[in-house]
């Protein structure tokens, strides 16, 4: 018979349950909201009077716990709290990458012991990596690539048995590289550009080369042999002879050289007379053609066009393999032979390195350089350099930066200390009277206007929206960004050129602060660009940026070259014609026609146009701020992709 207690039991066991999954929920709510508080104050729809999350952006939920937190380029800010992410117990994923976060990795994330992927990529965050990571023992996914986290590398990566993403790259960690044994899932593996040394653990040498890039301190496989390292290739100029019948290794030798078959190995005077004359006449043909080669090499083109700068660096001439050919030399300077004094290499005119640049390579290894020419701009011509330590750098040769050397050294320092995942960071200058350097992170994929305006031939790649939303998102963060740092900090040269594809729908923004580097200015520059109230490119306000910016968008929507009406530059006046076409019209008449073909988005495509004609208000007031700027795309790229 059953007991007349158990209804009222299993009622009360049914209650519970509901005000313990209402708790945890409201619990989940609450460190959300403090979550907001701390660093995303932008995120409005997080609404406190909501009294449930799991409809709040980037936040997914499942039996009534929050399980997801995705908010990748969203503008949070700051440090990360202490004692709030820690509370949400049941959390899988955790993605805020491409934010501007800073501060330390909170310890209480140890508490989170569902996680099971984490990506920071992209932000402000340093200190070592914490030992709360190590306490999650069923991530399979770590990403805390592009930051500023030093110290070393910690061998309790070993305890996590699960993991199978590894990305550390582009950080400040040191020290040697321990085994990691206990890895056996791990698959995908980068730590390129931090400051590791010693020799590459045996548990990760059947990784690729491109896992360790930028570490001249790093060797083994599959890197170069470290030194001292046994090699199992013979020594130069020996080669083992085939066995033969009449020679195998397991023949004894006779050393007296009697018996049969002796004659043949015997040599007569003649024959090591001979063999002699012919060595000594050989070596001196080696000897001429080497003395031969090296004055090729020390001797630049006579050709007018390639005519070296006075006062440069010298950087000897070089074509890059695999890419086209734009120029056959890199007219940088002279022969190191005849380099002027001005550009000694003695300590008072090295190579001065700013922010956090890696040291792996110094004046005299950017003389070595082969490189070509990139492209002339706005403020001088950039160069690809291929160092012969393995780093490839973009150098900027400036030009009207006749700056006294404390006001240029101060300005170039300040560009310097811009650290953004959007930009492309300086890592270096050079200074002398005659000649300015900038020595920027080479950015492989190329700039937007090349992949908007270039060969569109079989194997052109056609960008989708996503891809054009995310390039634009990327662009936009780094702007606002500059914005940031002071009320008067702008960018001042922005266009497709300076927008540089760092991924399909990532993008970096390069260039800033060169316009305060200038001396003499010309309002012809980036004319198509310009907004209508600039009348000193030294003087661009943070408004003309975002005129600026909204031709871009036009551009990146359209396809097309915008011009200047008053230059008679081929192209189109792009506000002034998009603004002439009726909105029912924008599909069959503005829109880029890789895009109208595509038949996704139009929707977004619209308001994507109509920030950019926000953006290109004729007076300055009416335009929006960046950060606002920024915002909209947020949501619009994120409508597309769905992350």
């Amino acid at each position: 018979m059953a007991s007349p207690h158990l209804p009222l039991l299993l009622s009360l066991f049914l209650l519970f349950s509901l005000y313990s999954n209402a708790d945890d929920l409201t619990s989940d709510r609450a460190a959300l909201l403090a979550f907001r508080s701390a660093v995303a104050p932008r995120l409005t729809d997080w609404n406190s009077n909501n009294s449930s999350p799991c409809s709040w952006k980037g936040i997914r939920c499942s039996s009534n716990r929050v399980t997801d937190i995705r908010l990748p380029a969203s503008g949070l800010y700051g440090e990360l709290p202490s004692g709030v992410l820690g509370n949400l117990t049941a959390l899988r994923v955790l993605s805020l990458r491409h934010n501007f976060l800073t501060g330390t990795i909170p310890s209480d994330l140890a508490r989170c012991t569902q996680l099971t992927m984490i990506n920071l990529d992209s932000n402000g965050l340093s200190g070592v990596i914490p030992s709360a990571i190590f306490s999650l023992p069923l991530l399979t996914s770590l990403t805390l690539s592009n930051n500023n986290f030093s110290g070393p590398f910690p061998a309790d990566f070993n305890n996590m048995t699960q993991l199978n993403t590894l990305y550390l790259q582009y950080n400040q960690l040191s020290g040697e590289i321990p085994e990691l044994n206990n890895l056996t899932n791990l698959k995908n593996f980068n730590v390129s550009y931090n400051n590791f040394n010693g020799s590459v653990p045996a548990s990760l040498r059947n990784m690729p080369e491109d896992s360790f890039l930028g570490m001249l301190q790093l060797c083994g496989q599959p890197l170069r042999p470290c030194a001292g390292a046994p090699s199992s290739a013979p020594a130069p100029g020996i080669v083992p002879s085939a066995p033969t019948p009449g020679n195998t290794p397991s023949a004894p030798v006779n050393p007296s050289g009697s018996g049969s078959g002796s004659s043949s190995s015997k040599l007569s005077g003649g024959a090591i007379a001979g063999i002699a004359v012919g060595s000594v006449v050989g070596a001196l043909i080696i000897l001429a053609l080497l003395v031969f080669f090296c004055g090729k090499r020390n001797a630049w083109p006579k050709d007018p066009a390639t005519k070296p700068m006075v006062g440069a660096p010298a950087m000897r001439p070089g074509e890059m393999a695999g890419l086209p050919k734009r120029s056959s030399a890199y007219p940088i300077g002279e022969p190191v032979a005849s380099v002027p004094a001005s550009v000694s290499t003695s300590s008072s005119k090295k190579l001065s390195f700013v922010g956090n640049a890696s040291r792996v390579y110094d004046l005299e290894d950017l003389l070595r350089a082969s490189a070509e020419v990139l492209g002339k701009g706005t403020f001088g011509t950039t160069y690809k350099a291929i160092l012969e330590t393995g780093p490839v750098v973009a150098v900027k040769r400036l030009k009207d930066a006749n700056l006294p050397e404390k006001e240029f050294r101060d300005k170039v320092s300040e560009i310097g200390a811009m650290h953004n995942p959007y930009l492309v960071p300086l890592q270096a200058y050079y200074y002398s009277r005659d000649e300015k350097l900038l020595v920027y992170e080479y950015v492989s994929m190329g700039s937007l206007s090349s992949l908007l305006h270039g060969h569109r031939g079989s194997d052109h790649m056609a960008l989708s929206f996503e891809a054009r939303a995310g390039i634009a998102l990327s662009a936009a963060r780094g702007i606002e960004y500059i914005h940031s740092t002071g009320p008067r900090a702008s960018h001042g040269n922005i266009k497709s050129s300076n927008v540089l594809l760092s991924g399909l729908n990532e993008a970096r923004i390069a260039d800033q602060g060169l316009a305060q580097l200038v001396t003499t200015p010309s309002l012809n520059r980036s004319a198509r660009y310009r907004a209508p109230e600039v009348t000193d490119i030294r003087k661009i306000s943070q408004k003309a940026d975002v005129y600026s910016f909204g031709v871009l968008l036009m551009e990146l929507l359209t396809g097309r070259t915008p011009s200047n009406a008053v230059n008679n530059e081929e192209g189109v006046d792009l506000p002034r014609w998009v603004q002439s076409v009726p909105r029912d019209e924008w599909k069959s008449k503005v829109f880029d026609l890789e895009l109208v073909k595509q038949q996704t988005a139009e929707q977004e495509m619209v308001l994507l146009l109509q920030l950019a004609i926000d953006c290109t208000a004729q007076h300055p007031d009416s335009r929006p701020m960046m950060y606002e700027v920024a915002s909209r795309i947020d949501e619009i790229f994120l409508s597309v992709s769905g992350q």
